[in-house]
């Protein structure tokens, strides 16, 4: 776990989001207070309709909070920025594309003004083989695996050198060996780019093994932040070691009976 940070990289104050909705207003988050270091790693999770994604939304600058303010490096986030990358769970790749060009235009967006074309081929070569998509370069979405697809949206938002990764479940959609394998070599990316990163997770093992803080809200509507606990486990992780640790399933447990037991969630049956 990091111990060398700044308490207050992402400084979320006081922050509440209504939606109007044709049945009156509609309160998706209230009095969500959340402090997150540099280069930590914090998971949001909780049960569906918590307002986790909202709350990442507010993050990225996507949406603004009806009450309250959100600080990144003691700036208020007014909107998007390239400090602030997004991978949601659908990898919105231009299926007309390469994998090389999806990443391109990112890597153009962002340094074509400072940078020769040269400079941003070799940006978005080097982020390609940090993922391992060099031999998938010039292949288009149409031809490769949900897991390759994944790879590339991460490659994109790594490729800006963003000081915030932000993850709306980004291996939700993957079966599980791919997403064992997509988690361990995020594990890695982090490591190398001592990335902040805030993750929008449903899975419990996901969030522990990952982590360094795991944010636990509550049902919805009016979710808030109802239980914060540290994961101070040693980095780096391995998941074959950490099936046996005590450690692991204390943390395990303590988020089950959150979820489980204090925030029980009985879905409302629809016609």
């Amino acid at each position: 776990m990091n111990t060398t940070v700044n308490p207050q990289y992402i400084d979320i104050q006081g922050v509440e989001q209504t939606f109007k909705t044709r049945k009156g207003p509609f309160c998706a988050l209230q009095n969500v207070n959340l402090k997150v270091a540099k280069g930590e790693f914090v998971a949001l999770i909780g049960h569906s309709g918590c307002g986790k994604s909202t709350l990442l939304n507010l993050i990225a600058g996507l949406t603004m909070p009806t009450q309250g303010v959100l600080l990144c490096a003691n700036r208020e986030i007014a909107g998007p920025g390239p400090e602030r990358a997004v991978v949601f769970q659908n990898h919105s790749l231009l299926p007309w594309l390469t994998c090389f060009e999806n990443v391109y235009l990112a890597v153009e967006r962002v340094f074509s003004a400072t940078e020769s074309k040269a400079q941003l081929k070799a940006r978005t070569d080097a982020v390609l083989a940090m993922v391992g998509l060099t031999a998938a370069a010039q292949k288009r979405p149409g031809e490769i695996s949900g897991g390759m697809k994944q790879r590339v949206g991460i490659a994109r938002a790594l490729s800006m050198e963003p000081k915030v990764l932000l993850l709306d479940e980004p291996f939700g959609a993957l079966d599980a060996l791919t997403r064992a394998k997509l988690q361990d070599e995020l594990l890695q990316i982090v490591a190398n780019t001592q990335s902040t990163v805030v993750m929008v997770t449903h899975d419990v093992d996901e969030a522990v093994l990952l982590s360094d803080k795991i944010v636990m809200m509550t049902n919805g509507p009016s979710a808030t932040i109802g239980e914060v606990l540290s994961v101070e486990l040693p980095r780096p992780r391995n998941r074959v070691e950490l099936a046996e640790s005590t450690q692991y399933l204390h943390y395990r447990k303590a988020v089950i009976d959150f979820l489980y037991t204090r925030q029980a969630h009985v879905e409302k049956l629809t016609a």
